[in-house]
């Protein structure tokens, strides 16, 4: 038995420590009781969640019996789990850094303008083709205090000719180059990645060279990885590919002649962080694992603290329902934040549907301010530190990341791995797998998915400039549902009301409720109307109910297995004669034989049930 000091608060220290191995018994019986027989290890891979990456979310997780852990060291020094700074961002939180885009520099000054006297604390500023004019560079920032609001630069292919300009306005603006702190953005294979054209990196290491020499605050490199989330690629994958990208820069500087030390402080690496929160902590826990173990086989490690810029994913941006957005960057933010990130963007609820306006943007700066200022997120050294959940998951995902980079390599590089569309193929494959979970709702999409609500009206934005494109694609988790949510608006335009299913719930309440609501959530997710009206019906009453419902052609059938047995053919019946075309029922496939024509269930493929149903209704694709 374990004797603790008497503190006053011994509680339970005279009862003896509880085992894995009671543990598990006590699992084997709960499982026994649900018709599952399995013991011991079996017993808990049974409540074991498998995530993408060969990863598996187990149901607990103690201290390693041996005594063993992976070291993640101090915060502040190699292997940099735990931070890159010792003081974490105990000083004065994480850079909150807002995304400006825009080409009227008039409009984006004012902007920046209104979020810097609002909390932010850096700009991440779009030059060039899909943003400002170069030489509306100046009007952009004007009144801005360059001195003291550091600038991100994203240009693309102009990174060379936005470079020069920003630093250029610098030495206009009369601040010296000690003070200059920036990111100058240049990453010709993350824009080759974006748009398939291979950009030559000579003028990025110039950059470099420059900024090594006479700016000590600038970094000239930018290793983006979220055109790799944006792909579809897994959290692994983004990493490795990260990885890769940042060693082809590592060894180009260090063939320029700068220093190993040099060159690893010329780069900055920008992740995606979502809203699955202890995979975003562990994944900028492992980059920076990772990024520390090439520093040390380049014989520098003490220089190889990742300095990274999280930024709120888009891919799970929904653009129906779009106000959920705020609830799922919460999360992404608090994540990137508790993972250690140095900056932080907290993109707009609305950045899916066009140029952000005035509250999205409130909104967004807020984000970070709440979860700093009245949360304290930041008052903690590495708050996920000693979390057995979070350390296991962080060692598992840097092991799979470390080998998805050697797989890289072993393809020649990365450049070489985009070029010759092993990236696109890999990604691709992940997306299609992960697309499925989608289908199935295995992964839901709250207010998509999960919860629609058609009535609500459209969030419309003023168009934000075209992204590049000809290189990677970029996904999102809503597009299947929303082409679906898509044709059932052109319906609406056309003929003045959406398609309609009626809902004919068999017996009282409590027998319907549960997969009457199923239903109803289930085909609203494709633009559908569910009519429940009235709240129940029976053999004598269903063919009524359904010619006043003005459904479609479709009817579902919604109770328990009991009434299904003894209502289900009859109603079917009644339902045919009154004109429906199809009729389901919701619940396990053969419930009711041959008096239904198809089931719809949990872990059915809502996309392709949707899509059919749209189709035999008539609605155009």
């Amino acid at each position: 038995m374990t004797v603790l000091p008497d503190d006053g608060l011994s509680l339970a220290a005279e009862f003896p420590d509880a085992t894995h191995e009671q543990w598990q018994r006590l699992v084997e019986g709960v499982l026994r009781k649900s018709g599952k027989e399995a013991s011991g290890e079996a017993a808990e891979d049974a409540l074991s969640t498998p995530l993408e990456d060969g990863l598996t979310t187990r149901p607990l997780y103690t201290a390693p019996p041996d005594g063993t852990a992976p070291d993640t060291g101090f915060p502040g020094f190699a292997p940099f789990v735990r931070g890159g700074r010792p003081q974490g961002t105990t000083a004065n939180g994480w850079d909150v850094r807002q995304r400006l885009a825009g080409t009227d520099p008039a409009r984006v000054n004012e902007a920046a303008l209104a979020d810097l006297e609002n909390g932010v604390t850096s700009l991440w500023l779009t030059v060039g083709p899909a943003g400002i004019p170069l030489d509306a560079l100046p009007r952009a920032l004007d009144g801005v205090y360059l001195d003291l609001a550091p600038v991100s630069l994203d240009a693309g292919a102009a990174y060379e000719g936005a470079a020069r300009a920003l630093l250029d306005l610098y030495a206009q603006r009369g601040v010296s180059p000690g003070d200059v702190r920036a990111a100058l953005g240049a990453d010709p294979l993350g824009h080759e990645a974006r748009t398939g054209e291979a950009l030559d990196q000579a003028a990025a290491v110039s950059l470099a060279r420059r900024a090594a020499g006479e700016y000590p605050g600038v970094r000239a490199l930018t290793v983006d990885a979220l055109p790799y989330h944006e792909a579809g690629g897994s959290a692994a994958e983004e990493l490795g590919l990260s990885l890769a990208t940042g060693v082809a820069y590592l060894r180009a500087l260090t063939g320029a002649g700068l220093s190993t030390e040099a060159a690893l402080g010329q780069l900055e690496f920008r992740y995606a962080a979502t809203a699955d929160q202890f995979l975003t902590i562990a994944k900028l826990r492992a980059a920076r694992r990772l990024w520390a173990r090439v520093a040390e086989a380049s014989r520098a490690p003490e220089a190889g603290a990742q300095l990274q810029h999280a930024v709120t994913s888009p891919v799970m941006m929904t653009r129906r329902d779009p106000w959920v957005n705020m609830l799922r960057t919460t999360v992404a933010c608090m994540a990137a934040g508790v993972g250690g990130a140095d900056a932080v963007t907290v993109l707009p609820f609305d950045h899916e549907l066009g140029l952000p306006d005035a509250f999205a943007r409130r909104i967004a700066r807020n984000t970070s301010t709440v979860l700093l200022e009245e949360s304290h997120l930041a008052r903690v050294i590495d708050p996920a530190g000693g979390s057995y959940y979070v350390e296991r998951l962080t060692d598992e995902l840097a092991h799979a990341a470390w080998e998805f980079f050697r797989t890289v390599e072993r393809a020649g590089g990365q450049a070489a791995a985009l070029r010759s569309g092993f990236v696109a193929e890999r990604l691709a494959a992940t997306w299609a797998a992960r697309s499925k979970k989608l289908a199935t709702r295995r992964e839901p999409i709250t207010g998509v998915s999960e919860f629609p609500l058609l009535s609500e009206k459209p969030v419309v934005r003023e168009s934000a400039p075209p992204a590049p494109t000809g290189g990677l694609p970029r996904v999102r988790r809503d597009e299947a549902y929303e082409a679906l949510r898509a044709r059932s608006d052109a319906h609406l335009e056309a003929t003045g009301a959406r398609p309609r299913i009626f809902l004919a719930a068999l017996g009282p309440a409590a027998a319907h409720t549960a997969r009457a609501t199923f239903a109803s959530n289930l085909f609203q997710a494709g633009g559908i109307t569910p009519v429940h009206d009235p709240v129940s019906v029976d053999p004598a009453t269903a063919a009524q109910a359904y010619a006043a419902s003005g459904a479609d052609g479709m009817a579902v059938l919604c109770s328990s297995d009991a009434l299904y047995a003894e209502q289900a053919e009859a109603v079917a019946a009644a339902l045919r004669e009154a004109g429906a075309t199809t009729v389901f029922l919701a619940g396990k496939p053969g419930t009711a034989g041959a008096s239904v024509d198809e089931y719809v269930f949990a872990g059915c493929d809502a996309v392709a049930v949707l899509s059919s149903v749209l189709d035999r209704m008539g609605v155009p694709s």
